[in-house]
């Protein structure tokens, strides 16, 4: 197991604890010296806020452990490719090397719809992509199977009747 599948492995644990709670399973770690300094898992939906990326959460944890923004001397590992706004952060908090696993064709940033690290910005991570790709797009995939199929099954518990066509 190469070191970035190791902490893969640990973002990708963290976006199981997210699917398990409802959330789509996104995990991310920062690592500094080989040591991972801080976690984080999506909470949009349980913490009814936009901003509650998993990227965001383990910036903002890794910012508090250290006592400042800048994390220059640390990597990102995150299961699914950053959207604009996490890696509008990563800019900002200066992380010189972001690794990802699943690419995100509709919002991704590092490269899939749109490299804002190609702009002209005052920085610019390195990217590695597809670290242990299957995986990590596999948790997505099972996860809204299921959703779905949720779905599916509260209609025909309804009747068919869904949550946009039934009037109160």
């Amino acid at each position: 197991m190469t070191r970035d599948e190791r902490f893969m492995r640990e973002a990708l644990r963290l976006a199981r604890e997210a699917a398990n709670e409802g959330e789509v399973p996104v995990g991310a770690v920062i690592v500094k010296e080989g040591e991972i300094l801080s976690r984080g898992r999506n909470r949009r939906e349980n913490g009814k806020n936009a901003l509650c990326h998993a990227e965001l959460e383990a910036i903002h944890n890794a910012c508090t452990a250290l006592g400042g923004w800048r994390l220059w001397q640390c990597e990102l590992y995150v299961t699914l490719e950053p959207c604009p706004m996490c890696t509008g952060a990563i800019i900002n908090a200066r992380i010189p090397r972001v690794i990802y696993g699943a690419r995100d064709a509709k919002a991704g940033s590092c490269g899939s719809v749109i490299d804002l690290f190609s702009l002209p910005y005052n920085h610019k991570a390195e990217v590695t992509a597809g670290v242990l790709e299957e995986e990590c797009a596999g948790i997505l995939k099972e996860f809204f199977q299921k959703l779905r199929e949720q779905r599916k099954q509260k209609a025909e518990c309804l009747g068919g009747a869904t949550e946009e066509n039934v009037t109160p």
